[in-house]
């Protein structure tokens, strides 16, 4: 598939907002997060920045993104329709949760309230992004159980990685934010290794003889091309890139998303006296580029059922 930079803006930067969001709202509500109005203010400006700077990008690959509200209507069986309007939604408990703890109105029971279900709605419809692509069986890379907590993880990862960005600014840095960046990176990266070990070693049982049916009798080949030029089809869809590029770029992917920010935040957990900012601003930004890294790879490895119909043999 052709990796759409709007897409992969959209999936990194909403991904990353709604990570810091929900962990920013567990923290306050664990009292591991001193209430103090500019830590509220700042972290959760940040945070719906990110999730619409993210959710408007989607749009940009639309031929007519002034139809894109018509994605709403369709919820009870697209997963794009539910994404869409649980982000509307989580706006709401999230922003009330945020107003609370800026003017200091923390002890009342609907403060807590909207303060978890901010977190269910960040987490929620991180996973409908996922299950977006995890329910398209034309897409074998993407049709696997792993796709949508890889998601989920994958937000909490580079959220978490911000969380102690905005901490250590604000000289609040706690060693409960730092181990909790530690298992989300760890986790996601193992869960990424086995997502690329799996879509490896699959078998590729779409064919142009499961594709047109005719498998029974036989090896079925194309005699002529479909058409004399390439085609939206053929640009979109049959996107390719090389293995030994893709094998380049998990390693970036890796050494960026996971290692890079894994090293520093242990040098903040290791000295707790050492230069936490500058440390949490380099796993800051390392992160967003192993995440765009490991974002694009995501698209343009998948290999689309309709290129059979183009002269693949299997996908």
């Amino acid at each position: 598939m052709h990796p759409a930079y709007s897409v992969i803006l959209f999936t990194t930067a909403s991904g990353a907002g709604y990570g810091l969001l929900a962990l920013l709202s567990v923290g306050a509500l664990s009292g591991g997060i001193p209430l103090d109005p500019a830590i509220g203010f700042t972290g959760f400006a940040i945070a719906f920045a990110l999730i619409t700077a993210g959710l408007l990008s989607s749009t940009f690959h639309l031929g007519h993104p002034e139809r894109s509200w018509r994605a709403f209507s369709q919820w009870r069986s697209s997963w794009l329709s539910r994404e869409g309007v649980l982000a509307v939604l989580s706006y709401a408990p999230a922003g009330l949760f945020a107003l609370g703890w800026v003017l200091g109105e923390t002890t009342h029971w609907a403060w807590t309230l909207a303060g978890w279900a901010g977190i269910l709605c960040a987490i929620a419809t991180v996973y409908c992004t996922g299950m977006i692509y995890a329910s398209l069986k034309t897409i074998r890379q993407w049709h696997t159980p792993l796709v949508a907590p890889l998601y989920v993880l994958m937000a909490a990862a580079p959220g978490a990685v911000l969380l102690n960005a905005l901490l250590a600014f604000f000289g609040s840095a706690a060693p409960w934010s730092l181990w909790t960046a530690a298992g989300a990176l760890g986790s996601a990266f193992l869960v990424k290794i086995a997502y690329w070990a799996g879509i490896d070693s699959a078998a590729r049982t779409y064919t142009a003889e499961s594709a047109t049916g005719l498998g029974r009798f036989g090896k079925v080949r194309m005699l002529d091309a479909p058409h004399a030029r390439a085609n939206f089809v053929m640009r979109e869809m049959g996107y390719a890139v090389g293995r030994k590029h893709a094998r380049a770029l998990r390693r970036l992917a890796v050494i960026f998303a996971f290692a890079v920010p894994m090293a520093l935040t242990f040098l903040m957990i290791t000295y707790q006296d050492g230069p936490l900012l500058i440390f949490s601003l380099l796993a800051a930004g390392s992160a967003a580029i192993g995440v765009a890294i490991e974002r694009w790879l995501f698209f343009a490895q998948a290999e689309h059922v309709a290129m059979l119909y183009y002269g693949r043999e299997s996908a």
